[in-house]
């Protein structure tokens, strides 16, 4: 545990830091399954909108350095590959 002043406000930043980043992958996981879901039922519409929203978010994350840019960039790849796999 922390023995000075200084130490123990870092100690409260990153548990505040941690709690708030956890919980940002998770929305972009949560929407990278929901992508792939209407991938899965061919429903172009609603795989376009999501996508859209999808990039934008995790575009933020890696503004934010929450992911590194490199791995956003990935993200954004394979999320563009599985859309257009759609027919219809």
């Amino acid at each position: 545990m922390a023995n000075h002043k200084s130490a123990e406000k870092r100690a409260r930043q990153t548990k505040k830091r941690t709690e708030r980043n956890t919980g940002s992958l998770s929305k972009m996981k949560t929407g990278i399954k929901k992508l792939k879901a209407a991938v899965a039922e061919n429903d172009k519409e609603k795989a376009a909108s999501l996508f859209n929203a999808n990039v934008s978010y995790i575009m933020q994350l890696a503004a934010k350095k929450i992911i590194h840019g490199n791995n956003a960039s990935r993200k954004v790849s394979a999320l563009a590959k599985l859309k257009n796999t759609i027919n219809g």
